[in-house]
């Protein structure tokens, strides 16, 4: 007689799975055959027997330095060791004492021979291996009493449920797209099977795969949510460092339809941050969906309070992403990884739960690629803020009610101050710069005027001209004059 499994086509023989010692339970191969009590047994007998003979060797190396240190005491001579050599043996000793000492109270002691220890090795110890949490084991005694119900078909299912646990965790080292295709192709056959060869119910079936949603996932939470081998850790770091940048955003940048100053609106935005947040804290995809499902209802009603009347579809998502942005929930792109990829699929294709996902998976999209345009504020305003050089939150004194506290007003009073002495540096140090830029271009606008004229009307420089010789001077030339004029006086 032999059991099919429905994954991948393997074959199990059920004389495999039965204890080796013969006590009519099921084995597991990660105890080397044994069901855990008898595997608890076997390894309490071999742990006792190990600890018998690290006492005796601990005894014999007492014996032997007792008579060692006896032996050096009696022949000081030349014969004995020296004291040096004495002490080194004595601590050498000492420290085989130690580390098998240590041996009684670590993991690592063996049993029996080399080969016992590799196989220990390969196979943790119970305590590590069957060291399950409260939740696990309620979950799995409320599995059993659920499928106890539905009898013959309820042993079918939790046979097929251990089988496919069993081979999920020979599958660990498989990528997590590849996990996550196994387990929705279990949850398909389950499905299948039920309504086929079952003739179960529609609304049965429903309840019956949440309820093996909740065991599998539980069991499989510690080793496929935010695995090692994928990105998901860095896009949570990756999207908590992008909200906390966008603290700044308010909701009338958003358009949100939500009046926090109303006592009974404030409560619901508080309830709904708290659900977004505590979507960490559960192990199943279905009651992380849930937590998604409440946010989002106080959401409605948040808007609903302030707008007196029904909220659409227009007014839930950015109200949805002021919640985000205002929670900052943690590991955010994980959870949502998580459900996208271990969810029954009944379940995201349809229903309010469905819709509610997708309306945080846009959310999330949406404050991942946020820019000025989004918020209709200037490029310029928007690297302010985002940078921390001003806040948009400001708060005018007459606007503060009475019994606000002094701090918080001061508070705003000096940012106000600041982002007042901000701007007036900014201006200032533009003013300054046009100034220096003015300064510069009238320097340069002279000096190519003078250039121009002076190319325009190049100097020239004539030589000297030659100095004229006095007429009584000794000049060969002034011989080839005539004589000078004479005067005559003429009689009258």
């Amino acid at each position: 007689m032999s059991l099919k499994s429905e994954r991948r086509g393997i074959h199990v023989d059920q004389s495999e799975l039965l204890c080796k010692k013969g006590c009519g339970y099921y084995g597991n191969p990660a105890w080397q055959g044994f069901c855990s009590k008898c595997w608890r047994e076997e390894y309490h007998k071999a742990r006792q027997k190990q600890i018998q003979e690290d006492w005796e060797l601990a005894e014999r190396l007492q014996r032997e330095e007792e008579e060692a240190f006896a032996s050096s005491q009696s022949s000081q001579g030349a014969q004995s060791l020296t004291f040096s050599k004495f002490e080194e043996k004595k601590t050498n000793e000492k420290t085989r004492k130690v580390t098998t000492v240590k041996k009684f109270f670590t993991a690592s002691s063996r049993v029996g021979s080399k080969k016992a220890e590799i196989q220990e090795a390969k196979a943790p110890s119970p305590s590590i291996n069957r060291q399950t949490s409260i939740e696990t084991d309620r979950v799995s005694k409320e599995f059993i009493e659920f499928l106890k119900t539905f009898h013959k078909t309820g042993q079918e299912i939790y046979k097929q449920t251990k089988l496919f646990l069993e081979a999920m965790h020979y599958k660990r080292d498989l990528s997590i797209e590849e996990q996550s295709e196994c387990t929705q192709d279990f949850y398909q056959n389950v499905a299948e099977k039920m309504q086929t060869r079952g003739k179960v119910p529609p609304e049965r079936v429903e309840k019956i795969m949440d309820q093996i949603e909740k065991y599998i996932m539980t069991r499989l939470y510690k080793y496929v949510f935010c695995p090692e081998t994928t990105d998901d850790e860095k896009k949570d770091l990756a999207i908590q460092k992008r909200i906390r940048a966008l603290h700044w955003v308010t909701p009338q940048m958003l358009c949100v339809p939500v009046n926090e100053e109303i006592p009974e609106v404030s409560d619901m935005v508080v309830k709904a941050i708290t659900d977004i947040i505590e979507m960490d804290s559960k192990r199943v995809p279905r009651d992380k969906l849930a937590c998604i499902t409440k946010c989002s209802k106080h959401i409605f009603n948040a808007i609903k309070i302030t707008k007196n009347e029904p909220a659409s579809a227009d007014d839930f998502l950015p109200t949805l992403i002021y919640i985000v942005l205002k929670g900052n929930p943690p590991r955010l792109q994980s959870n949502i990884q998580y459900i996208t990829r271990f969810c029954n699929p009944s379940r995201l294709m349809t229903g309010e739960d469905g819709y509610y996902f997708t309306n945080l998976c846009c959310a999330v999209a949406f404050i991942e690629k946020l820019d000025a345009q989004s918020l209709n504020l200037s490029q310029e305003d928007f690297d302010r803020y985002m940078s921390g050089q001003t806040s948009p939150r400001k708060q005018e004194s007459e606007n503060w009610s009475p019994d606000a506290c002094l701090g918080v007003k001061q508070m705003y009073k000096n940012l106000d101050l600041l982002s007042q002495l901000n701007e007036r540096q900014e201006r200032i140090m533009n003013e300054a710069k046009k100034l220096e830029k003015d300064l510069i271009d009238w320097t340069d606008g002279i000096a190519k005027e003078v250039q121009d004229i002076v190319e325009k009307y190049p100097l020239e420089i004539k030589p000297p001209n030659q100095s004229l010789a006095a007429i009584d001077s000794e000049n060969v030339e002034n011989d080839k004059l005539p004589p000078p004029l004479q005067p005559q006086v003429y009689a009258g």
